[in-house]
């Protein structure tokens, strides 16, 4: 038998202490030994239980960046819970490296979809960034607007946007969000991010908690203030206009230009009150700013989104097609760029005139019937019979690239007897090529410089400026 308190091992055939190493399994060296497992939890202090919990809560390895943090047990004297909170490293290269990809991609997002515009910059260093919330373009306006060197983090509801994997994973990929619980535990979730705020990002919050009908303001809740001041950060009120027409609560997507407005920042012991009075002063000026346009535009922006600007875009293709010596796509550029979003309505009412006009300046040709045609030469339609003879009606397909127009090609195919059937399939392919691609072209264009409308006189000099020289140089190289 073993010693007193002890048994016999059979493996080494040694009496331990049942606290003490026991030997490892057969056919290794009886001198070998390994600890034997111990039953404690982790933080349970020696020789009792007491301090398991509280020693345990210290132990505990540091959650993920933005998962939920635990929630600290409450001191016993009754003090803040925010000394027990864990928080988690901030990883400083990798997020300022996502933040730029993410700035990039909803700036793009928000320009094409009406513009994004920033007043004001966010002060050096870490601090938490309040803004008024109607909409859930507003993370997206933040994000392209505020700079990515702060890798600004965006504080989300974690019962909606982290309720199942992958809508977690769209909110912290693609948003920078971070959960925060609104049935308890969010004070210990937003405490969390204290050392990402002392690495020098900026923490966005909508104090509100939940979005607001347009146009007005709800309360702030005073988590934000608390994170502020448990990092010792600045409190900055940010003021965002425009996204509740971009996208509407419970309403779908509109074109619409979205304004950021960065107000100076409060101290970290500024009162839910200041804030909300900072934000609402920044929101009410962004939304009285008138946004600077030119008259030009306002006037053809009236006539071209009735149906009159329909008209006038087939009734121009149509008369270009026949005599009218200024192409459609002048029309386009004009018009395109003034109203983008009527930039595909236009574009087909365009090509519909185009084929219109070419079929009837075909029938009429083959009739005995020819109309002036100015700005065209002589060797423009030996050029066209030429290429009819050795193509027929295929022969359209160089229209759009070698700059002889569409009459020429519809009279020439006229006296030719090519058949209509096959000069309309013809006809369609190579303008709708081409028309269709220089209408939305103008259209994104006038997405891409919706704020600087304002110079639209100065576009239209610059326009016809160069259209001209252009189709001068056209008709020198054709005579």
């Amino acid at each position: 038998m073993g010693g007193r308190g002890g048994r016999r091992c059979r493996n080494c055939r040694r009496t331990l202490s049942s606290r003490r190493l026991h030997a490892g399994p057969v056919g290794r060296r009886p001198g070998r030994l390994r600890p034997r497992r111990s039953r404690r939890v982790d933080g349970e202090a020696r020789g009792g239980r007491e301090g398991r919990g509280q020693l345990a809560s210290g132990l505990r390895r540091a959650p993920r960046p933005y998962r939920l943090a635990p929630r600290g047990p409450a001191p016993r004297d009754g003090g803040d819970p925010v000394t027990t909170t864990v928080t988690a490293p901030a990883r400083v290269r990798p997020a300022r490296a996502a933040a730029r990809l993410r700035h990039a991609l909803w700036w793009l997002v928000l320009t094409l979809t009406g513009g994004v515009e920033r007043r004001g910059r966010l002060p050096r260093g870490g601090c938490v960034v309040v803004a008024n919330h109607s909409s859930h373009a507003d993370t997206a306006a933040l994000l392209a607007a505020l700079d990515a060197s702060h890798a600004p983090a965006i504080g989300a509801a974690a019962d909606y946007w982290f309720a199942s994997p992958w809508r977690s994973r769209i909110c912290s990929r693609l948003a920078a969000g971070f959960p925060v619980r609104r049935s308890g535990g969010g004070m210990d979730d937003l405490l969390g991010m204290a050392d990402t705020l002392r690495a020098g990002h900026a923490v966005v919050l909508f104090p509100e908690g939940t979005r607001a009908r347009a146009g007005e303001l709800g309360s702030f809740h005073r988590g934000a203030l608390v994170l502020a001041e448990h990092a010792r950060v600045p409190v900055v009120p940010v003021g965002i206009a425009g996204t509740d027409r971009l996208l509407p609560k419970h309403g779908r997507l509109r074109p619409s230009l979205v304004r950021v407005r960065i107000g100076e920042p409060l101290p970290y012991t500024a009162t839910p009150e200041e804030a909300r009075k900072a934000v609402a002063a920044l929101h009410d000026r962004t939304v009285a700013e008138p946004l600077r346009d030119s008259r030009a535009r306002k006037v053809l922006a009236r006539v071209i989104s009735a149906r009159l600007g329909l008209l006038l875009a087939f009734a121009w293709a149509c008369a270009e097609a026949l005599s009218w010596p200024l192409m459609p796509e002048l029309f386009l550029a004009v018009a395109c760029v003034a109203v983008p979003r009527r930039a595909l309505k236009l574009s087909v009412t365009a090509l519909a005139g185009s084929l219109a006009g070419g079929l009837l300046a075909l029938q009429l040709a083959s009739a005995g019937v020819s109309l002036p045609a100015p700005l065209t030469t002589d060797r423009m339609r030996a050029e066209v019979r030429h290429e009819l003879s050795v193509e027929g009606a295929s022969a359209v397909r160089h229209q759009p690239w070698n700059g002889i127009p569409l009459k020429v090609y519809a009279k020439e195919a006229g006296r030719a007897d090519v058949p209509v059937t096959h000069w309309l399939s013809e006809s369609a392919r190579a303008r709708g090529a081409r028309t269709l691609t220089v209408g939305l072209a103008f259209g994104a264009f006038g997405f891409l410089v919706h704020r600087l409308r304002r110079l639209y006189g100065l576009y239209l000099g610059l326009l016809c400026g160069g259209f001209a020289a252009g189709l001068s140089l056209i008709v020198a190289g054709w005579s």
